[in-house]
């Protein structure tokens, strides 16, 4: 698992959900977690959520912070769900660790953060032809969002030491997941 933060402001619109988008644009080939910082602005045609295609208010920020992950295993779309769930929980525990302002707690339902009942985060898990995609981002702040929203401004988190951190927290429990498949014994053996 390659990880790498990416200096440059990029505006996501949904179409870099693709796949060798990441090898593109960094030259990181394979499994990888990128994050970069910038606007959100998803239009129609480039929705993956039905539901927010069909009756969604739309998905949008001023300012967010963005990770892509993109795996070439098997092309299950589970799996990648349930990559995608460990990522927001993973994210929760980055934050509360890092939080400094006081409030309501911060929780996870399904793929998504709230902080009381503002909405934290997005986030969509899909597939192509040949690897599986996760786009979640969090709100820096919480102008252009059409929800309901909180964001990292609200708990006094730096935008850039909390995707470098969740980055490194995502690399560390990938290379410790291979670890554990590799370390277990089949019933057979002796």
């Amino acid at each position: 698992m390659k990880t790498a933060w990416l200096a440059e402001r990029i505006a996501y619109d949904g179409a870099q959900l693709r796949a060798h988008w990441i090898l593109r644009r960094t030259g990181l080939v394979g499994d990888a977690v990128v994050a970069f910082r910038g606007p959100c602005r998803v239009a129609a045609a480039e929705m993956a959520d039905l539901a927010d295609l069909m009756d969604g208010p739309g998905i949008a920020g001023d300012d967010m912070v963005h990770f892509l992950w993109e795996s070439f295993g098997e092309g299950d779309l589970l799996r990648a769900i349930l990559q995608q769930r460990l990522l927001a929980a993973t994210a929760r525990e980055v934050l509360e660790t890092q939080r400094s302002a006081s409030g309501p707690p911060l929780r996870r339902s399904g793929d998504d953060l709230y902080l009381g009942e503002g909405k934290l985060s997005i986030s969509i898990a899909t597939r192509s032809l040949v690897s599986t995609l996760i786009h979640f981002a969090v709100n820096v702040a919480n102008s252009g969002v059409p929800v309901r929203s909180a964001a990292l401004a609200d708990l006094g988190v730096e935008p850039e030491a909390f995707a470098r951190a969740l980055l490194q927290r995502v690399e560390e429990e990938q290379a410790s997941i291979l670890v554990a498949r590799a370390k277990v014994r089949g019933k057979d053996e002796a």
